[in-house]
């Protein structure tokens, strides 16, 4: 007998790698009907099906109800749809990535095609082109961080993600919101109104709200500021990353602000990673930090040396990023030279940087870490 998203979660609960929540397992339970749903049509699929691992699709039976799982962060979603993938069989056509990932590869398809000598090929010709090659690589698509800022994105979803649907792909994802809220407020929402009334056909709604943010306590416990710079704080910076990001695919980001394009060497799961040397060593300013903060949800920074009187724009720099991610709510990461007292000594912005310092002390608390 294969092992089961429940069999794995209690396994986990009873060597205590996770706590008991109600919440998760209401959601385990629905990933455990759709695993069984699955597993039963693969056990039925004639031999040799090739157009469709799990017995659907191809011979237009009615593929299961996908997942979607919503709520807050750190409450566990994408934990249990990893839980789910990893019960998958091994050899299944199986694909778990970020949506934002997702997105790019879908628009740089396009652009090839349009490249490629296509370029009267309309959005709609090369829609059901992408879902037949997506489909005949992927059969269950799991997605993380399922969310829609973008009107490009926003205006492709629906015809798209009804072709995935009409060839049978099986869908599971995490998001912060509920259907209903995705791209609230966007540019020429109606039209996307559809697309939401599709997802709430194909795929199970289920909340995860309950009151425990585990991210945060890993923060608390493992800490966010490592000093001094050495071997030993970049490996406690690597461990919460890992524990924060709970394995997930890792990939780069670029952040455009006016025309100015500021790279991001990783992300996962709205965890963002830069160097000193990257945010406060180049002409940044305000603007550039406030995209930072309202793009992601905790920001690694890294190398933070002590500075003197001769760095006093870089400390200038630094003070302008953790206002911006202060004023947001952004967690903060950092590995420094030495603690917050003792990162500045200069005349120059002298009385303005204890407020900086203050606020990389109040970074650390419980009570931010838990807002």
């Amino acid at each position: 007998m294969p092992i089961t998203p429940l069999d794995l979660y209690r396994h986990r609960l009873a060597k205590k790698e996770i706590q008991s929540d109600p919440y998760q397992e209401s959601a385990v339970r629905s990933l455990q009907r759709l695993h069984g749903e699955i597993i039963g049509a693969r056990q039925k699929a004639p031999k040799g099906f090739f157009q469709s691992l799990f017995g659907f699709g191809a011979s237009k039976k009615e593929a299961p109800k996908g997942v979607y799982m919503y709520g807050g962060v750190g409450r566990g979603k994408s934990m249990l749809m990893d839980l789910f993938y990893e019960c998958l069989p091994a050899d299944a056509a199986k694909r778990r990535i970020h949506f934002h990932q997702f997105m790019i590869e879908a628009h740089n398809y396009m652009h090839e095609r349009r490249s490629g000598g296509g370029d009267n090929e309309h959005v709609d010709e090369l829609l059901p082109s992408l879902a037949e090659r997506i489909s005949e690589r992927s059969r269950v698509l799991c997605f993380d961080e399922f969310h829609v800022t973008d009107v490009a994105d926003a205006m492709i979803l629906g015809r798209l993600f009804t072709a995935l649907f009409d060839r049978g792909v099986v869908v599971v994802a995490t998001s912060n919101w509920p259907p209903d809220r995705l791209y609230e407020g966007g540019l020429q929402r109606e039209r996307f109104l559809q697309f939401i009334e599709l997802l709430k056909r194909k795929m199970e709604v289920v909340p995860l709200e309950g009151p425990v943010d585990y991210r945060a306590q890993c923060m608390q416990r493992e800490g966010t500021y490592f000093c001094p710079l050495g071997r030993g704080a970049l490996e406690k910076a690597e461990a919460v990353f890992m524990h924060l990001t709970q394995g997930s695919e890792i990939y780069t980001d670029e952040i455009e602000v006016k025309g100015r394009i500021i790279p991001v060497r990783a992300v996962a799961k709205g965890v963002a990673r830069f160097t000193f040397a990257q945010l406060c060593e180049q002409p940044h300013g305000a603007e550039d930090y406030l995209a930072i903060a309202a793009r992601y949800r905790a920001v690694f920074l890294e190398g933070v040396p002590r500075l003197g009187y001769d760095r006093r724009n870089e400390a200038k720099r630094l003070m302008l990023l953790i206002d911006a991610l202060y004023e947001n709510g952004t967690k903060l990461l950092v590995t420094a030279d030495a603690p917050p007292q003792e990162i500045y000594r200069g005349h120059d912005h002298e009385f303005e940087f204890q407020r900086t310092v203050s606020r990389l002390l109040e970074m650390q608390s419980e009570k931010y870490l838990n807002a």
